[in-house]
């Protein structure tokens, strides 16, 4: 996969491309990183982006001019036309469900802006995806495009090391992950559960799929309206909300 990203601080990209998951991904050749400073495709001798808003109000909008021709100095004339995703406040909440989405992709290309807002003509006629991070207003786009990029690029084959590592994730099942445990055994007077020093697999699943059910029922139960669950599942979810005062 390729993933670009329109910055006008590509600086801020270097550490986060080049570093533990996603640097060894790009030295495998699992996927391409790259910044581009869209204020290289502004037409004016100040290299500004951005002026003031038609109509007046405070703040300055992003021209349109220097974004389109940033992304369209990007495409490739026989390749599938890649995913514009725009990083804003407004756009749609990212997901784990987005993510996977988003890692079937060939190619992604990200805007971060700064400023008041955007030229309208930039939704409307160059971007596919809106995207926000959250329900709060950050000074630019470059940590929400970070955190899905990394979020896309751990679903791609071979960039994580355990192959089921994301297919266990939280979220990626539709629950709250399980607790994990590791050694020792005993720490401080705190024990491992027995059942996972117990060596039957069948089991230890079993006791995994509770501990998530449990953990989505205390910290987020709104996850339980759009999960899928089998019969027994569901006597175990049953089981658990009547153990609640």
């Amino acid at each position: 996969m390729r993933m670009d990203v329109l910055t006008l601080f590509p600086e801020m990209f270097e550490g986060v491309f080049n570093s533990s998951i996603l640097g060894k991904a790009k030295e495998k050749q699992l996927i391409e990183l790259n910044t581009v400073n869209f204020r290289e495709f502004s037409n004016n001798k100040h290299n500004t982006v951005d002026d003031y808003p038609y109509g007046g109000g405070g703040g300055m909008v992003l021209q349109a001019e220097p974004i389109f021709g940033a992304v369209e100095s990007l495409l490739e004339p026989d390749a599938p036309r890649p995913r514009v995703i725009l990083m804003c406040p407004q756009g749609e909440t990212f997901t784990q469900a987005k993510a996977e989405e988003l890692a079937k992709e060939e190619h992604l290309i990200f805007i971060c802006g700064h400023y008041e807002g955007y030229d309208e003509r930039i939704r409307e006629h160059l971007v596919t995806d809106e995207l926000s991070v959250g329900d709060y207003v950050l000074t630019g786009g470059e940590l929400p495009a970070m955190v899905i990029i990394d979020s896309v690029a751990r679903l791609l084959p071979g960039v994580l090391g355990n192959e089921t590592s994301a297919v266990t994730d939280s979220f990626s099942t539709g629950l709250l992950e399980y607790p994990h445990y590791t050694r020792p055994a005993e720490f401080r007077g705190w024990k491992v559960p027995d059942i996972l020093l117990s060596g039957h697999h069948a089991k230890v699943e079993e006791w995994r799929k509770q501990q998530s059910l449990r953990r989505t029922v205390a910290r987020r139960p709104d996850l339980l309206e759009r999960v899928e669950l089998n019969k027994k599942e569901k006597k175990w979810l049953q089981d658990i909300l009547n153990e609640q005062p």
